[in-house]
C-alpha cells in the first residue's frame, strides 16, 4: 500500500512539473475551432476576392474576453510599461469597459469588473494583440516576452507602422482572409460560397436584447447578433454582452464574428500592409454584420469602446495550450490526497 501511494504522489509531482512554468493560476482557458477546408475560393467584394484561404488554421471560438485579458495584465503589467491597459477600461463613464488597475506601478494588479469578466475586452489596440500573441507564443507565463515572438516590437512600440507577422508564429492577429472565411464560408468544399451572415444564414440577423447581468437574449442558437444598440443593460442604450450568447455560430463553430465589438485584423500580415477592422459591434447597423461589409484600414494605436480582438494561429488544436486552472487544482488535489494518505498510514489512523 505503501508504495503505491508513494507512486501516486510521484505521478501527481510529475503532472506538476509539466505544467507550464509561471502559469497564471486563475487564467480563462482559452477555446479554438479549426478553419478547414483548405484552398477554397473566395468572394468578390468592391473589386477584391475575399475569404479564400490556402491553409487550414485555427481560431479562437470567442472574442478575448475581459478575464482572458485581465489575466494577461496581471502575467506581464506589473509595471505596464507598453500601456497595456488603458485608463477607460475602468473609468469609462458608459460602463462598457470592463477592468480597473490598482496599485502603483511596479505592482499594479489588475481585476474584471462585476458583470464585465465574460464581456469581449474593449479599449484595445493593434500593438496589445500583438504583444498578447507574443506571450501566448512564448509560454503565457510571468517570464514570457511580449516584444518578441510572433511579432518583433523595437523599442518598446506602441505606434507607427504595425510590423510583419514573423514566420513560424503560432499565434497572430488574423488576416481579413481568414477572419472572413472564418465567418461567413459555408463549409464542406473548397467552393461551398459565403453566407451573407455569421450564423449561417442570407436571411438576416435580429439584435439581441440584454439581461440586468449582461448575458445575450439569443443563448448560442439562432440568428442574431449584439448590434443597432438593443443590448440595454448597466443603465446604457446599446452595450458588449457576455460571448457567445449572440446567436449561432459560423460553420466552423465561432461565435461573435459579426456584432459585440469590431475585431482587429490584419490585411495580409506583411510589414506596412495595414492593420484593420472586421465584423461590425454594439451599435452599428445591419449592414456591418453582413458579408458585404468587409472592414476598413485603422490606426493600428488606436483604443475605444468599439473595439477588441480574438487571435488565429496555424498550429493543430492539440498543439495550442490552454491556460486552466482545473489542470493545476487536479494535480495539487492529487498531491495533497496522496500526502495525507501517507500520514494517515504512518501513524495507523
Amino acid at each position: 500500500m505503501t508504495r503505491f501511494l508513494l507512486k501516486l504522489f510521484s505521478v501527481g509531482l510529475a503532472a506538476l512539473a509539466c505544467l507550464p512554468l509561471g502559469s497564471v493560476a486563475n487564467a480563462e482557458p482559452i477555446e479554438w475551432v479549426t478553419v478547414g477546408d483548405p484552398g477554397n475560393t473566395g468572394t468578390v467584394r468592391i473589386g477584391i476576392e475575399y475569404g479564400a484561404v490556402a491553409a487550414s488554421f485555427q481560431i479562437m471560438k470567442y472574442e478575448i474576453t475581459n478575464q482572458q485579458y485581465t489575466d494577461f495584465l496581471n502575467s506581464v503589467a506589473a509595471t505596464d510599461t507598453y500601456s497595456l491597459y488603458n485608463a477607460s477600461m475602468g473609468s469609462d463613464a458608459s460602463f462598457r469597459g470592463g477592468i480597473t488597475q490598482s496599485g502603483s506601478a511596479g505592482s499594479y494588479t489588475y481585476s474584471a469588473k462585476t458583470n464585465m469578466g465574460d464581456k469581449p475586452v474593449n479599449y484595445v489596440s493593434w500593438f496589445d494583440a500583438a504583444r498578447m500573441s507574443n506571450w501566448y507564443q512564448n509560454g503565457a507565463t510571468s517570464s514570457s516576452s511580449t516584444e518578441t515572438g510572433a511579432y518583433t516590437l523595437v523599442s518598446g512600440q506602441t505606434s507607427g507602422t504595425a510590423p510583419a507577422v514573423n514566420s513560424g508564429a503560432m499565434f497572430y492577429v488574423p488576416t481579413i482572409q481568414q477572419s472572413y472565411k472564418a465567418a461567413f464560408y459555408k463549409g464542406g468544399g473548397t467552393d461551398a460560397g459565403f453566407w451573407n451572415f455569421a450564423t449561417q444564414t442570407d436571411a438576416g440577423v435580429a439584435p439581441v436584447t440584454a439581461s440586468s447581468t449582461g448575458i445575450g437574449s439569443a443563448g448560442s442558437t439562432g440568428n442574431f447578433a449584439n448590434y443597432n444598440s438593443g443590448a440595454i443593460w448597466n443603465g446604457q442604450i446599446g452595450n458588449v454582452t457576455t460571448v457567445g450568447t449572440n446567436g449561432g455560430p459560423s460553420f466552423y463553430g465561432a461565435f461573435d464574428m459579426s456584432g459585440n465589438v469590431f475585431e482587429w485584423i490584419d490585411f495580409t500580415g506583411a510589414a506596412g500592409s495595414g492593420p484593420g477592422f472586421r465584423g461590425g459591434d454594439w451599435s452599428t447597423n445591419l449592414f456591418y454584420q453582413s458579408s458585404n461589409s468587409v472592414g476598413g484600414t485603422l490606426d493600428p494605436s488606436y483604443e475605444g469602446y468599439d473595439i477588441g480582438f480574438r487571435l488565429a494561429s496555424l498550429a493543430s488544436p492539440s498543439a495550442v495550450p490552454e491556460i486552466d486552472p482545473n489542470g493545476l487544482s487536479a494535480v495539487l488535489g492529487l498531491i495533497v490526497g496522496g500526502l495525507g494518505l501517507l500520514e494517515r498510514r504512518r501513524y495507523g489512523r
